[in-house]
């Protein structure tokens, strides 16, 4: 079997775990694709564990593999998917950060993943995507988590025309608007008062970052929606972060949001369930 393999570079405390993890693969025969990058932290600490890597890749929707493992916590997972993008790949995301509402497994589990997969042991959910599309950017990108306009750093608040299907919605004055999908409903949307939605909900979170006007609260919309956001302000520029990822953009610049055609499947293990991962997360119902 064919696995590509994306991690975070921060694993010193686990070396022992991932070596044991890719040893067990090489001695599965299975044909292993990873990150350059990992693969270049890995190969100075455990390189005798690298035998089952037969390519380094640093685009991984050309490894036509049969399932991928994220090393890491959340963010790493969310890199991951980018790693992968289109190939829609199944991804298992092994924790080894904090909260992990992505991740299937924590690290003690990280060997058994695999023959998890391999003996459907693991359930597949598929998490949508927001498609950015403006005449001002060179590509389309996606985001699994949130799209957001903020304001830059020494500027005032940034003012952000919406329009949902054509017709206006908003005029929001705002330090800055995300765009959430049920995914990044526990993420930046959480901090800023949006509420949680169960993943599987056709819908986006519209919520607003230090709005000017107490009326100004998070919205749900049906992500069959296109949205449009304009942003505008003293400032020459303001920031576009596309699942924590920012690139500055001119003011005026108007951002056309749709449902990606595709989605990231997401691994977990059979006995799943949202409101037990809440529970669990964010400690609900403790004393």
């Amino acid at each position: 079997m064919k696995i590509a393999i994306y991690g975070s570079r921060r694993q010193d405390a686990h070396l022992d775990k991932l070596d044991a993890f890719l040893r067990s693969l090489d001695d599965a025969g299975h044909d292993v694709v990873m990150h350059p990058k990992l693969y270049r932290y890995l190969s100075g600490l455990i390189p005798g564990s690298l035998r089952c890597v037969r390519r380094v890749m640093a685009d991984g929707a050309e490894a036509g593999a049969d399932m991928a493992v994220s090393i890491g916590g959340d963010g790493t997972f969310l890199r991951t998917a980018e790693w992968i993008g289109q190939a829609s790949t199944p991804i298992a995301g092994v924790n080894t950060g904090h909260l992990g509402y992505l991740t299937a497994v924590g690290i003690e589990g990280i060997c058994d993943i695999v023959p998890a997969f391999i003996n459907g042991l693991l359930s597949v959910e598929t998490r949508s995507l927001i498609q950015i599309v403006s005449p001002k950017l060179d590509t389309e990108p996606y985001a699994l988590n949130e799209v957001a306009l903020l304001k830059s750093e020494t500027a005032a608040m940034i003012s952000v025309r919406a329009t949902l299907d054509g017709e206006l919605l908003a005029d929001y004055r705002v330090d800055g608007l995300l765009i959430s999908t049920p995914t990044g409903s526990t993420a930046y949307n959480l901090s800023v008062g949006g509420p949680i939605v169960q993943p599987s909900a056709p819908v986006w979170i519209v919520s607003p970052v230090a709005a000017h006007s107490l009326s100004m609260r998070p919205l749900v919309v049906n992500d069959s929606s296109e949205l449009t956001l304009t942003a505008g302000g003293r400032a020459p520029h303001v920031r576009l972060s596309i699942d924590g990822r920012g690139i500055t953009i001119d003011t005026d610049t108007t951002l056309t949001l749709r449902k990606a055609p595709f989605g990231v499947k997401v691994l977990h293990p059979a006995d799943y369930g949202f409101a037990t991962t809440l529970r669990e997360k964010l400690h609900w119902g403790e004393d």
